[in-house]
């Protein structure tokens, strides 16, 4: 009997965000060898990186490390590495760590910033897709108001109060409520030279309207809430060029200290290591099981993948889809192990759209349902304390929103390295 016949399939998942985490846990009790593969040690819940970078929330509270997530799941390894290649022919996924030998093959390596052809503006304008990202955001927005206190210029002071944010999709409104918070209610009595309560706050969108994939109701309720805050909304107007003071805007110039990019997502470099045909954002375009066409071992899941709704619509590039995804391919790979017919094609259920706005503030699509204001906020801390890893984390989140929700206190505040220059 040959030797590959007597050992069990080798799974190699490349990426431990939603889609590869729910993979790599689904297959706990299948007759496979699992191996996870990421270039960093935890696991990221990103739909609150926002809250670390306006210093709602510390690293630690939505971070986990992938070996203690996978500690108690036997046939798991965890491997630290950055991806360079992908050997099909032998089957080989080479790092800059270590080549591992597989059987079937997960890729689930998310996206990164888009800036359409001008990434020479990520360094004045950065994203929010990394731990790095959010705390990097929330160093500059930080400096920005202690530089302000010692200015002495009035330009100079307003440039340094000054907050532009580039997209208006989720992660933007979220960014611009929330820093106008911090303004407004979190910094007026710290400071004795400038009133932060001066500070702008505004939300560029290149469309008509913010949240464009939401109904227009719920766009035009997110609008009002937010101008109603202070933030000022900017619509049908197109970035031309970021720098280190300001943006430039097809209607003119904005001075702005800190400029956050929230406009466009990429695809990682997956479609290019196994030479697969992708779309414009370079997500690999995959067969009706998820894998690749030609290579039935491969998989892509997540915002890698470019999968189409039975409607022909795209399916969204949010964590329920990725973790829907995982769990579907952990099923078609424990079935072939077990011999089985694999599960039909993969059909993606949506759970809804919901998006926060401040406090008390938010917006909910749910099926024909729509909903807004206190009570959408409640069912979105509500989902997300819920889809959080672990109890400590839950109840570390859940409390510090409450502190924060009665006394305005943000704990996060820390300057940890001051090498930016605004």
């Amino acid at each position: 009997m040959d030797v590959a016949e007597l050992r069990r399939p080798r799974v190699v998942i490349v990426g431990a965000g939603f889609g590869g985490l729910t993979v790599a846990t689904k297959l706990a009790k299948a007759d496979v060898d699992v191996t996870v593969l990421d270039r960093h040690n935890y696991h990221c819940f990103q739909p609150l990186l926002y809250q670390v970078a306006t210093a709602e929330l510390s690293p630690a509270d939505i971070a986990w490390p992938i070996r203690h997530v996978l500690r108690r799941q036997k046939n798991a390894r965890v491997l630290l590495g950055a991806v360079h290649r992908i050997d099909l022919e032998n089957r080989q996924v080479i790092a800059d760590t270590t080549t591992v030998p597989y059987d079937e093959l997960v890729l689930a390596t998310g996206v990164t910033h888009s800036y359409f052809g001008h990434d020479e503006w990520e360094k004045s304008a950065p994203g929010l897709k990394r731990v790095e990202d959010a705390t990097i955001i929330r160093r500059r927005m930080l400096i920005a108001f202690e530089r302000a206190e010692l200015a002495e210029d009035p330009a100079e002071r307003e440039r340094l109060l000054t907050f532009a944010i580039v997209g208006a999709g989720p992660t933007g409104v979220e960014l611009a409520g929330a820093i106008i918070e911090v303004a407004r209610h979190v910094m007026p009595n710290e400071f004795r030279h400038i009133d932060p309560r001066t500070s702008r706050v505004i939300l560029i969108e290149a469309g008509p309207r913010v949240l464009p994939a939401f109904p227009e109701n719920l766009s035009q309720y997110t609008r009002e809430s937010l101008e109603r805050m202070g933030v000022e909304v900017m619509t049908n107007t197109r970035v031309t060029n970021c720098d280190d003071t300001g943006v430039d805007l097809e209607g003119g110039r904005l001075e702005a200290a800190t400029v956050i990019w929230a406009a466009g997502v990429v695809a990682s470099e997956a479609g290019r290591w196994i030479g697969a045909k992708c779309d414009g954002a370079g997500r690999v375009i995959v067969n009706k099981d998820l894998s690749v066409p030609g290579h039935p071992e491969v998989f892509v899941i997540g915002d890698t993948a470019s999968v189409q709704r039975d409607d022909g619509s795209p399916v969204p590039g949010v964590a329920p889809a990725a973790k829907q995804m995982g769990a579907y391919v952990a099923d078609v790979i424990a079935s072939r192990a077990r011999g089985a017919v694999p599960p039909r094609a993969f059909r993606y259920r949506h759970q809804g759209d919901i998006a926060t706005i401040g406090r008390r503030s938010a917006v909910l699509k749910l099926g024909f349902m729509n909903l807004t204001g206190l009570i959408a906020w409640l069912f979105w801390c509500v989902a997300h304390i819920y889809f959080l890893i672990g109890a400590r984390n839950r109840i570390a989140v859940a409390f510090k929103w409450v502190w924060d929700f009665a006394t305005f206190q943000r704990g996060a505040r820390l300057i940890t390295d001051q090498r930016d220059q605004i």
